[in-house]
């Protein structure tokens, strides 16, 4: 019934004149269907421009529309587009339902193409028969223009829709119209469709166009925001009134923006008054309008007189959120005022309840705000400031700025902020230290996160380890094993701090890795000083890195030392692995000491470990097969007994027979005078 009742109203043009006409069409390039003011003049002008006769059969016409419902089963666009063509060309159209499908069909597909088909589609309808639209699918094609930031078109065919009273309920369409004024940043293009809609529901009492809140306030925003203007702005709010609008706290923030700008100052007083009768409003949303008018008319005083009222009326809550505190941290900046920002805090503190949560102060969301605007430097001056006059600045500031800094790995001030805090007699949590020593060493910078940890430990914390291990990762994974030395130095006394053998195992295998044996040595000595018992990784190590520079004598003293050890009883009594016995071997063999290595052995029978002879014959064999004859002397033969020992367990094939004299061997294999072949 209301649809009927739309099309019996006496057709009203709207405000747009027939000039505006081309420019209506101008969204398409080139225009698929160009409105002209007489056509029938033209063609009569023009008489051959189309000799072919625009009158077609009803068979033709039922065959068109076959056409055009078939094309649309397949999705066939451009076929469907030839058929609505070929109808609309010849006077005629297809059935409501077929137009509704081919314009929902146009307006679903992506390609702008299509979207100017489905446009075009739609104002020529809305021309010549109105009636065959649905609203479903004028909304759809609304929609699909709001996704393609097409404005301009959308507006052409709202105004369309007026200018041909083709009256769709306002929440059909209207939201679509501002969230596309909203995406583009103004609603000046939407004033004259809203001020329109609401003259058809005063003046003609077509109620289902009447604007809802949304549209109200975003024309409001224009009038407060965009164009300034009181007048304008009033007279929205009483069209609410006579429309039976409530007005929200959106509306109310967009007049107490406006009347800060404007330095009305009673007008602010008489609606806050307002506000408090109606009751239900959030006061920060008031409270955020009004500072950003002050802001924007440049009060500074006004806007610290809002926030000091705002805090002192808060309680629990400040009043203030964060975007507030951004919009007065930006206007201050910009006002090169840092100084006047740190008072305001200072005085906002005196305010604040004691029950306040540290995020919910002002100064908190001051410091946010600094640096969530890129100003991390004058976050610190702010503080700084604040020190200055004497003000107590809580921990809970001092965590965002350390927490920039940390993402941002500026890692040497973070650290030098953690003195600053501790000078203070604030203290960290062990969260706060673990994170900015994670972040020094993976910038590595090193010495920073010594700094801190060092800080952790004089804070008298007790929980180290985290951050302990953090930093004997990084040292191990960024080689520096000198580092890794002296950072264990400092601590190993430390009674929270567990130092363990694998701690000086890492430092160890990476002098050792490094080729840099004497510090190496340096470290196992003073493992040793310290009680901390090596164990086979420690041995391991110091073998393959003695190996790698040929220091053969010092693996035999390494066997010496593990030999008493083996030879011990208790817990303390060492035991052989295969590694180990492995490692001993083969740079025995290659040193030449026979006699240890036979008592390598021995204890790896003892202790019943598998030995591979052929990876020590192939290591005799690289290392000594090519010796020549030396000068004997009596205190060779123990070393010849060794090696025809040896030979005998290993089973060479190089010349040597089982019993083999002296002289025999000296033949093939010759003797140093000194420790190693």
């Amino acid at each position: 019934m209301r649809r009927a009742a739309n099309f019996l109203l006496s057709r009203r043009h709207f405000s747009s004149s027939e000039a505006e006409i081309p420019s209506l069409y101008s969204f398409l390039q080139p225009s698929i269907f160009a409105l002209r003011k007489n056509p029938q003049s033209q063609e009569t002008n023009k008489p051959n421009q189309n000799p072919v006769s625009n009158s077609i059969s009803q068979h033709q016409k039922s065959s068109l529309e076959a056409a055009l419902y078939q094309s649309l089963l397949e999705s066939d666009t451009d076929v469907a587009w030839k058929s609505f063509k070929s109808l609309t060309s010849a006077a005629a159209f297809p059935s409501k339902p077929l137009t509704n499908s081919l314009i929902t069909h146009l307006s679903s597909l992506s390609d702008t193409h299509n979207l100017k088909r489905a446009y075009a589609s739609v104002v020529f309808v809305l021309e010549k028969d109105p009636s065959l639209l649905e609203y479903e699918s004028v909304r759809a094609l609304l929609v699909s223009m709001r996704e393609a930031n097409t404005g301009a078109a959308a507006f052409a065919v709202a105004k369309s829709m007026l200018k041909n009273r083709f009256f769709m309920p306002f929440e059909m369409w209207g939201c679509v119209l501002v969230d596309i004024c909203r995406k583009n940043g103004s609603f000046s293009v939407f004033l004259g469709v809203f001020h329109e809609c609401c003259r058809m529901v005063l003046e003609e009492k077509v109620h289902f166009m009447r604007p809802d809140l949304t549209a109200c306030n975003a024309v409001l925003e224009c009038y407060c925001r965009e164009f300034e203007s009181v007048v304008d702005a009033e007279k929205v709010v009483e069209t609410m009134s006579l429309l039976g609008i409530r007005p929200d706290k959106v509306t109310f923030g967009l007049l107490a923006y406006l009347y800060a700008v404007k330095g009305l100052n009673e007008k602010v007083v008489e609606l806050e008054g307002v506000i408090e009768r109606l009751g239900g409003f959030d006061a920060s949303v008031h409270v955020h309008n009004l500072i950003c008018g002050y802001l924007k008319s440049g009060d500074f005083e006004a806007v610290s007189a809002a926030i000091i009222r705002s805090v002192r009326e808060g309680g629990d809550e400040t009043g203030l959120s964060q975007g507030t505190c951004d919009e007065v941290v930006r206007g201050f900046l910009q006002n090169g005022d840092h100084k006047s920002l740190a008072s305001l805090i200072i005085e906002c503190q005196k305010l604040e309840s004691s029950s306040l949560a540290v995020e919910r102060s002002f100064g908190y969301g001051v410091i946010t705000a600094c640096i969530s605007l890129g100003c991390l430097e004058k976050a610190h001056g702010v503080l700084d400031e604040m020190n200055v006059h004497g003000a107590c600045v809580g921990l809970g500031v001092y965590v965002p700025i350390l927490m920039a800094y940390c993402k941002e790995q500026r890692t040497a001030e973070a650290a030098q902020l953690v003195t600053e805090i501790s000078s203070l007699g604030l203290q960290l949590d062990v969260g706060s230290y673990d994170a900015l020593i994670e972040t020094s060493m993976s910038c590595q910078d090193f010495q920073s996160a010594f700094s801190l940890f060092r800080e952790m430990r004089e804070s008298r914390m007790h929980d180290l380890k985290g951050s302990y291990l953090t930093i004997m990762t990084g040292l191990t994974e960024h080689h520096r094993p000198e580092l890794m030395a002296s950072f264990l130095d400092e601590v190993v006394e430390d009674p929270r701090v567990e130092v363990g053998t694998h701690d000086w195992n890492s430092i160890i295998h990476a002098f050792c890795k490094a080729g840099r044996m004497e510090d190496a040595s340096r470290t196992f000595r003073r493992m040793n000083f310290l009680h901390f018992e090596p164990n086979q990784q420690t041995y391991l190590s110091l073998i393959n890195g003695y190996v790698t520079i040929e220091r053969y004598f010092s693996v035999l003293m390494l066997w010496n030392e593990v030999k008493r050890k083996i030879s011990g009883e208790g817990e303390r009594r060492f035991e052989l692995d295969h590694s180990l016995v492995d490692a001993f071997l083969y740079a025995l063999v290659k040193g030449g000491f026979f006699d240890a290595v036979m008592q390598v052995v021995e204890k790896s029978r003892e202790m019943k470990i598998f030995v591979d002879k052929w990876r020590y014959k192939q290591a005799f064999m690289e290392k000594h097969k090519k010796l020549k004859v030396v000068k004997l002397r009596k205190r060779n033969l123990r070393k010849m007994e060794s090696l025809i020992a040896f030979k005998n367990w290993a089973e060479l094939e190089s010349g040597l027979k089982k019993r083999a004299s002296g002289s025999e061997l000296q033949a093939n294999y010759g003797l140093f005078n000194g420790d190693e072949i």
